[in-house]
């Protein structure tokens, strides 16, 4: 019973650490919220939700890692960003961790245009850049937190409802 209730405890906390991440990029969301899940199933001897809810509970994670690249690629790639501005908006990601949501949006944005003009001095493509890596980002969190809340309700529908 304890050791139920330790996992139980642990799984909780993994999923709600997913879920900050959806908003944090430090932490990945979609990985931490399956592997709550998983401890939870585990928790249970694999009772209610087997393989099979597993198995796609592991397809939804995969594709909200994949859209989540991808969502950040095509919004910098559509406004015609270069290699650098992609550079820039990563550094600048990171850097915005330390401030807040605010540093959130708006380091990638200015990460984005001062890698751009290390490519080229078109303040306009570069300001482009930014743009379209800021609607990248935000198309990525939109991706990732509907696929993690549909791994969140497909495993409580099955849990409560289903088993297996």
């Amino acid at each position: 019973m304890t050791t139920t209730l330790l996992l139980l405890f642990l799984a909780t906390l993994l999923v709600v650490l997913g879920l900050a991440g959806l908003v944090l990029p430090a932490l990945p969301a979609a990985p931490l919220v399956f592997a709550g899940l998983l401890v939870a199933a585990w928790a249970e001897d694999f009772t209610f939700v087997g393989w099979r809810t597993l198995s796609a509970l592991g397809g939804l994670m995969l594709l909200a890692v994949l859209a989540d690249f991808v969502a950040g690629a095509f919004g910098a790639r559509h406004f015609g960003a270069t290699h650098r501005a992609a550079i820039g908006a990563a550094l600048g990601a990171l850097v915005g961790l330390f401030f807040g949501v605010i540093g959130i949006l708006l380091g990638p944005f200015l990460g984005a245009v001062a890698g751009e003009l290390t490519a080229r001095s078109d303040l306009r493509a570069a300001g482009r850049a930014g743009i379209g890596t800021l609607i990248g980002l935000v198309l990525g969190v939109a991706a990732k937190t509907a696929l993690a809340f549909a791994m969140i309700g497909l495993f409580l529908t099955v849990r409560l409802f289903a088993g297996g």
